[in-house]
């Protein structure tokens, strides 16, 4: 549905003081993906590795794939008296700062030609905390606008995507422009981006915590669950093991089947083993929970929600803790939106950046056989698509404010497609710098619009009690597409015998599916998104 509101009028959203602090939580986001992205990967090229180990290097990038495992962790638990101090969302924005800028001044102390896998290893660290960053810093933009209003969303998922950009490609040019200097190491560099990450942790000390009511419904959830348990004695246990050994067989795929028994099981037979070990537990749980779920139900309509808390076993309580925790907020958006479109949004968010994924793990590589210095990659890709950035987040935010968070995707989708073949004619041409100005104005053009339609869509469509738990569950598989399958980026190069200009002709096409897949979906997602940007937000309501 077209708005009536004027340019002026779309503008003045941004008023709010709130969005200043959404952009510079956002640079705190964007920095980590430097010191473990673009500045590692200039790094190990440095230093001579090839293609393909530098592109299986970003596989510690897995951890921002698989948050959505412990991101209800960060909706429930407050950290020891930090969180007292700060608030929920504050301690666990702090903590998981103060993880990244130690463990960033640890990488300066390596040789990475001797101490690769130690250097993977405080890799993978910096992830995790970044990952765990991620969930509260998008908790908290999400709780601090106040409503689930579509516009008030797309003016922080402007602030929010100028924010990301500053912090990876505006303060991502100086470890380039550092380490083109005749004296200066890559390990000195890195020294230097710890110094910056405990600047950017100024801005979390000196905000607010946003206003919720979120522990008083998790309460009264909890209290449903060992109300349920108590009375119709259910074999809890079943529940209480099953979820946490999924998420546990899950985590270990992921972070590459460590010590795998290969004299009992075949190594080639891995992923199919763990596989059918998850879906049977997961079998075991639906049908658990749904016998469980009923038993809520009944409860509550023959002695309605309890009004104090029961005096139930260790044991039930910890079941109702967990399935709070850690079921209950997917069970909420797949029956507040239906199964069927559910997993349609999932899968639209799976295939959305698919293609900038894989560009965007080879840029450096690529701009560095290209033939531009660190100096040109600092200036060109970082200084001009980060200004860029900024520039267009703002632009396609007004046009989201004035014209609906969907055709904003399909503009930003369209685009980000189109653009990509701007580098093919780089690869053709060579190291022309004002092709490549261009080009990275343009992709910072397309990536902007994209992302600021992309962050709209998954703040909207959260629960406001359960927000870090669903934004972390959906953007994770968006990242899951970047990460786990954007790392094979440089097998396929190699596949293509360094054929660049195929290569991303390839990446344009992969946008396509994601278009299609969302023009089937328009109508039931446009109306979800209008439903919920007209309803009170759910802790608002409750009592």
């Amino acid at each position: 549905m077209l708005s009536t509101r004027s340019f002026w009028q779309a503008l003045q959203y941004f008023k709010n003081k709130t969005l200043l602090t959404i952009f510079f939580f956002g640079v705190a986001s964007g920095f980590p993906w430097v010191m473990i992205g673009s500045a590692m990967s200039g790094w190990l090229k440095d230093e001579g590795l090839s293609r393909s180990s530098i592109g299986l290097f970003g596989f510690i990038f897995v951890a921002y794939s698989i948050n959505f495992l412990w991101s209800p962790l960060v909706d429930r638990i407050k950290i020891f008296l930090i969180g007292k101090t700060l608030g929920q969302r504050r301690s666990w924005i702090f903590t998981s700062q103060l993880i990244i800028a130690f463990t960033c001044f640890q990488l300066s102390y390596l040789d990475a030609s001797s101490s690769l896998a130690f250097m993977a290893t405080l890799g993978l660290i910096i992830a995790i905390a970044g990952a765990t960053q991620d969930i509260a810093i998008d908790a908290y933009r999400i709780d601090s606008l106040g409503s689930q209003d579509n516009n008030e969303m797309a003016a922080g998922s402007a602030m929010a995507t100028s924010g990301w950009w500053t912090g990876y490609a505006g303060l991502g040019a100086i470890p380039f422009l550092l380490a083109d200097q005749p004296n200066w190491q890559w390990s000195q560099v890195y020294m230097v981006l710890s110094i910056i990450m405990v600047l950017l942790m100024a801005t979390v000390l000196i905000v607010n915590e946003p206003v919720s009511n979120r522990e008083a419904v998790h309460d009264q959830i909890e209290n449903q669950y060992q109300l349920a348990l108590t009375t119709h004695g259910s074999n809890h246990f079943l529940v209480l093991f099953s979820l946490p050994l999924i998420i546990l067989i899950i985590a270990y795929a992921n972070f590459g089947y460590p010590m795998w028994p290969e004299n009992l099981i075949d190594t080639s037979n891995k992923f199919l083993t763990v596989s059918l070990m998850v879906f049977a537990l997961f079998g075991l749980f639906i049908s658990q929970m749904v016998k469980l779920n009923r038993k809520v139900s009944s409860t509550i309509s023959e002695q309605g929600t309890p009004t104090k808390k029961q005096s139930p076993s260790t044991s039930i309580r910890l079941t109702a803790w967990l399935l709070t925790t850690l079921v209950a907020p997917i069970q909420e958006f797949f029956q507040r939106n239906g199964v069927k479109l559910s997993l349609s949004i999932l899968l639209f968010i799976f295939l959305f950046k698919l293609g900038e994924a894989y560009l965007g793990r080879m840029s450096i590589v690529f701009y560095r056989e290209v033939g531009f210095s660190n100096a040109d990659i600092a200036y060109y890709s970082k200084m001009i698509n980060w200004s860029v950035t900024i520039v267009f987040s703002l632009i396609g935010s007004i046009f989201t404010i004035r014209y609906g968070i969907l055709k904003g995707l399909f503009i930003g989708g369209i685009a980000m497609s189109a653009s990509n073949l701007l580098f093919s004619v780089m690869a053709i041409v060579g190291p022309n710098k004002e092709l490549f100005a261009f080009t990275v104005l343009v992709d910072g053009f397309t990536s902007a619009w994209g992302s600021v339609a992309f962050v709209a869509l998954l703040s909207v469509l959260c629960n406001k009690t359960f927000t870090a738990s669903q934004y972390a569950l959906m953007a994770s598989l968006g990242t899951f597409g970047r990460v786990m399958l954007g790392s094979y980026s440089g097998i396929v190069v190699d596949w293509l015998d360094g054929n660049w200009a195929l290569f991303f002709v390839l990446t344009a096409l992969m946008v396509i599916p994601s278009l299609l897949f969302l023009y089937a979906i328009r109508k039931p997602l446009n109306a979800i998104i209008e439903k919920n940007s007209q309803t009170i937000a759910p802790d608002d309501k409750a009592t």
